[in-house]
């Protein structure tokens, strides 16, 4: 990859929406370790379509989340693949954390009493994201927290591994659609943390050649080559004008 086209350095408790378009990546990296970050993913064209986290783990097998995995819309297209991660286990079944969530384990710190050290949920701040492009509360669904490790006891209950955090652990995202992204660096909801976490996550987005025929998230399911084909059969009308044309889509 080349140098990042844009680089911005996201505080904790904070949210954030753009759009990337295809053959750009996203590079996040947790820079002191113990960040969260909520994304969510919706097609720009058409908002109906958004991030499907069933079809995502079920169609790849997976509870979690790491390079290879790639992250279906709910038309059985790939918004992004994970092409690189160092961090090794992304969760995407917990959710957010809620305003009532967030009053009982951190107290309310409003924005007009405690100014920029107030504290957000992330359910409120994919809503004040989602306001943004016409959307709201019905259009919320089941969202990643990234940099976070959920894991099970013997009976089930799922924990926050609070051992897993990484100072300088690192994801790219390669996007295959364009795609709006939500996401916000709020805390994750079963962090145990008595604090509330103000995590800063350096966001990078660059240029990615387009995926090969040896492509490695292409290649990691066989679910992953049937939803790549339906992203090749969406942008056929497109690949066909510029054939014609003697264009190309920008990839910036």
């Amino acid at each position: 990859m080349n140098e990042p086209l844009y680089q911005y350095t996201m505080p904790g408790g904070a949210h954030w929406s753009f759009r990337m378009r295809r053959g750009t990546c996203l590079r996040l990296t947790d820079v002191e370790g113990g960040a969260n970050v909520g994304m969510l993913f919706y097609n720009p064209e058409e908002k109906l379509e958004r991030y499907n986290a069933p079809d995502t783990l079920k169609g790849q097998h997976t509870f979690k989340l790491t390079r290879g995995n790639c992250l279906y819309s709910d038309m059985g297209r790939v918004f992004a693949s994970i092409i690189e991660d160092s961090f090794g286990w992304h969760d995407t079944v917990c959710g957010n954390l809620h305003p009532d969530q967030l009053a009982q384990k951190y107290g309310e710190h409003c924005y007009q009493e405690f100014r920029n050290d107030w504290t957000l949920s992330g359910h409120t701040s994919f809503l004040v994201e989602l306001a943004k492009h016409g959307l709201g509360e019905r259009d919320l669904a089941a969202n990643l927290n990234l940099f976070s490790k959920i894991v099970t006891d013997d009976q089930g209950q799922m924990r926050f591994d609070t051992g897993a955090a990484k100072a300088g652990a690192s994801l790219t995202l390669r996007f295959e659609m364009d795609t709006l992204v939500l996401m916000h660096t709020c805390p994750h909801p079963l962090n145990p943390a008595v604090e509330y976490p103000k995590n800063p996550v350096l966001c990078e987005m660059l240029t990615a050649p387009p995926p090969g025929d040896d492509d490695y998230c292409l290649n990691f399911r066989p679910e992953n080559a049937r939803a790549f084909e339906n992203n090749r059969l969406y942008y056929l009308d497109g690949a066909a004008s510029d054939k014609l044309t003697g264009t190309r889509p920008s990839t910036a």
